[in-house]
């Protein structure tokens, strides 16, 4: 009896609540993924269905058809990746100074990069844009790279560095009584421990560089747009272009899910590295 009890009590406060949580979580993405599946017809249709009645990919079509939008997933994964590549070479090789060297200045340098967080993104347009236009990259790719750096690269910095601080400066002291360098300590030693931290960092960057909209808006143009500033097009004075719309969402969301699929073990190993100290 007190089994049968403890099993329905089980069940009522932690399936089914969690049941219920997993539903609201994941129900846009299926109803995105269902919206644009159904045909033109069905869409617009008054009668709502939670599956279509006739399965089509014509929206998916006209996307890369008459809207061209392989031309933002080209431009949007070339700036996340350069973003991300160019964001952990500087935050590595800053968060290693900051946390093995003493230098005066250093806790201002760290204090002024955790404010830069702290201010809306909007206010480093008008400078940013006076840049750009200055140097003459406005409206490339190159601007948006620039411009996403401003706020990755502090916030990488402050994530490395506590990892780095974790790491036992033992370890680099063994290797270079050994006979290697320092810079070959960082290199053997250093970040092949480092690697789940530098793979949650990269994903973290990734992710807000794929994503960013305001910089993107402002910084390109039709030839270098972005996937966020794309799918905004789709939204007219005269209508929505459902269909296409959250087409371009599902094609959006792939590249993100299939590289948390192959760095999932890494990414969980570098979200939980310090939490505990034993």
């Amino acid at each position: 009896m007190k089994k049968g009890r403890f099993r329905l009590t089980k069940i009522f406060s932690i399936y089914l609540p969690l049941i219920i949580f997993l539903l609201f979580l994941l129900f846009p993405f299926y109803w995105t993924f269902v919206t644009s599946i159904k045909p033109e017809r069905e869409l617009y249709n008054s009668t709502i269905t939670y599956w279509p009645n006739n399965i089509s990919f014509e929206s998916y079509k006209r996307l890369f058809t008459s809207f061209n939008f392989l031309k933002p997933m080209t431009n949007s994964l070339l700036v996340a990746t350069s973003t991300t590549i160019i964001s952990l070479t500087v935050s590595l090789l800053a968060a290693y100074a900051f946390s093995r060297y003493k230098f005066k200045g250093k806790k201002y340098l760290m204090g002024i990069f955790l404010t830069n967080n702290m201010f809306p993104r909007v206010l480093l347009l008008i400078p940013l844009y006076a840049i750009m236009r200055n140097i003459g990259i406005l409206y490339t790719p190159f601007a948006l790279m620039l411009s996403y750096t401003t706020f990755t690269i502090p916030f990488s910095i402050w994530l490395l560095s506590g990892y780095l601080r974790d790491l036992p400066i033992s370890l680099e002291e063994a290797a270079m009584i050994d006979g290697a360098t320092r810079a070959q300590a960082f290199v053997k030693i250093v970040l092949p421990v480092l690697a789940p931290c530098i793979v949650a960092t990269g994903a973290y960057v990734f992710m807000t560089s794929w994503n960013e909209y305001v910089f993107a808006v402002m910084f390109t143009n039709e030839a270098s747009r972005t996937i966020p500033v794309a799918l905004k097009n789709l939204i007219g004075q005269l209508g929505v272009e459902w269909g296409m719309l959250t087409a371009g969402g599902i094609i959006t969301i792939i590249p993100v899910c299939i590289m948390f699929f192959f760095a999932q073990k890494r990414l969980t190993e570098g979200l939980t590295a310090g939490a505990v100290k034993g």
